[in-house]
C-alpha cells in the first residue's frame, strides 16, 4: 500500500482538523519569555520550562494587565499549525499563577493605572444613602452572596437586588465580571449602586480582581461602585478603582445601608428631644406672654397718667387765655361796628362803641380821644 502523499496545504489542514478534534483547548503553565506586543494589538510570547518552549499568539484584549518575562503564567490556547509561520497556540486566556507572579503582575498594573489617575481620590463618588435598587455581582451559590442578602435584610430590608451571577475566580471570571458591569450599566432602570463582592481566598483565588479588564470596567461604570473582595487585609486593584471599598461582604452592607434598629432608636430620641423642646418653648412662651401683658398694662397706665397731666396743663392754659376769664377780672372788650378796638387811633369823637363786660354789653359814645 502506497503512502498517502499530501500537499503542504492539505497537510496543514489535516493536522489542524486532528488537533481541533483531539485538543480543542489546552492549559499550559510555565515561565513567560520573549513577551512582546506588536502594533498595540498583537501579543507574542513563549511558555517554557527546563526542557521545552511553546509559542503563543493572541490579542492585547486577552491580557490581564502588564506582564514581563520571568513571570509564571497559565495560558489557555488552541494548538494550530499556521501555513506560513509554523506551530503555535492561539491564545484564549492568560493569567499569572503563584503568589510571587500574581503580586508582581499586580504591582506592574497598579503602577500603570496609578499613572493614568485611575485611583485618584477626586474620581470617587458618594454612594446614595439607603439605596432601594442595588446591582450585585457575585457567585449566586457563594457564602458571600448569602451573607450579603442576610445582613441586608436584617439591617434595612426592602432593597431590590439585581443579581448578576458570575464566576469570581478562575480563567472565566474576569470576562464574566466585566460583562456583568456593562449589563447593569445598560439597564433602562439603572441600579443606584453596583456591589461587587466575594469572600476570602488565596492570591490565586482573588486574581480576577487584579485583572486590568475588571479594574477598568469598575472605573468606567457610570453607576457608583462598591467593591468588597476577600478579607480585610486583602486589597485588590478593583477595590482601589471603586468609588468605595469595603473590607468584607458584611462590611459592604454596613456601608451601603444604615441599621434599621439604630435608626428607629435615633428617631425616637429625636422625637423625645423635639417633644421636650416644644414643651419648654410653650412654657417659656406662656411666661413671656404674661410678662409682656404686665409690661403692656404698666405702659398703658403710665401713658394715661402722663396724658392726664398734660391735659390738665392744657386746661389751665385755656383758662388762662380765655377772654371771659379776663372779663371777670374787670377787663372789657371795646368794639365798633363789630371790629375790636386795639388802638385809640381807630376811633374819633362821636363814634358809637360797644363795651363788652363779663355780664353784659354797654353802648357808649366817644366824647374825647386822648393818645399816648
Amino acid at each position: 500500500m502506497e503512502d498517502t502523499v499530501l500537499s503542504p496545504s492539505d497537510f496543514v489542514a489535516l493536522l489542524n482538523q486532528t488537533l481541533e478534534f483531539a485538543y480543542p483547548a489546552v492549559s499550559i503553565e510555565g515561565e513567560l519569555s520573549n513577551f512582546r506586543v506588536s502594533k498595540n494589538r498583537w501579543v507574542y510570547f513563549d511558555l517554557k520550562d527546563e526542557l521545552s518552549s511553546v509559542s503563543f499568539f493572541g490579542t492585547v484584549y486577552m491580557l490581564p494587565g502588564p506582564l514581563e518575562d520571568g513571570l509564571v503564567v497559565r495560558a489557555v490556547g488552541s494548538p494550530r499549525l499556521h501555513p506560513r509561520f509554523g506551530f503555535n497556540l492561539n491564545l484564549r486566556s492568560l493569567m499569572p499563577v503563584g503568589e510571587g507572579s500574581l503580586k508582581k503582575a499586580a504591582q506592574l498594573l497598579q503602577a500603570k493605572l496609578q499613572a493614568e489617575g485611575l485611583f485618584a481620590p477626586e474620581r470617587k463618588r458618594l454612594l446614595p444613602l439607603a439605596p432601594s435598587r442595588v446591582g450585585l455581582i457575585t457567585a449566586a451559590n457563594s457564602a458571600a452572596y448569602h451573607d450579603f442578602i442576610k445582613i441586608l435584610d436584617e439591617r434595612w430590608g426592602g432593597v431590590e437586588v439585581l443579581l448578576a451571577d458570575t464566576y469570581v475566580q478562575g480563567d472565566q471570571a474576569p470576562a464574566q465580571i466585566v460583562q456583568a458591569i456593562e449589563l447593569l450599566n445598560k439597564l433602562s432602570n439603572l441600579p443606584e449602586v453596583i456591589v461587587i463582592t466575594r469572600g476570602g481566598g488565596s492570591v490565586d483565588d482573588l486574581a480576577a480582581f487584579n485583572d486590568e479588564r475588571v479594574v477598568r470596567a469598575v472605573a468606567a461604570s457610570r453607576v457608583p461602585t462598591l467593591v468588597a473582595v476577600g478579607h480585610e487585609v486583602d486589597i485588590s486593584l478593583a477595590e482601589l478603582a471603586a468609588d468605595v471599598r469595603a473590607s468584607t461582604p458584611s462590611n459592604a452592607v454596613q456601608i451601603l445601608v444604615p441599621d434599621r434598629g439604630a435608626e428607629l432608636a435615633a428617631l425616637a430620641s429625636v422625637q423625645q428631644a423635639l417633644k421636650r423642646g416644644l414643651q419648654n418653648y410653650h412654657q417659656q412662651a406662656i411666661i413671656q406672654l404674661r410678662q409682656d401683658r404686665r409690661n403692656l398694662s404698666e405702659l398703658i397706665s403710665a401713658t394715661l397718667a402722663g396724658e392726664t397731666v398734660r391735659l390738665e396743663h392744657l386746661r389751665r392754659l385755656l383758662d388762662l387765655f380765655d377772654p371771659k376769664a379776663a372779663l371777670k377780672r374787670g377787663y372789657a372788650i371795646v368794639s365798633r361796628g363789630g371790629q375790636h378796638i386795639k388802638s385809640a387811633s381807630q376811633v374819633k369823637t362821636g363814634n358809637a362803641l360797644a363795651v363788652q363786660l363779663h355780664d353784659g354789653t354797654i353802648g357808649a359814645t366817644v366824647t374825647k380821644v386822648s393818645r399816648g
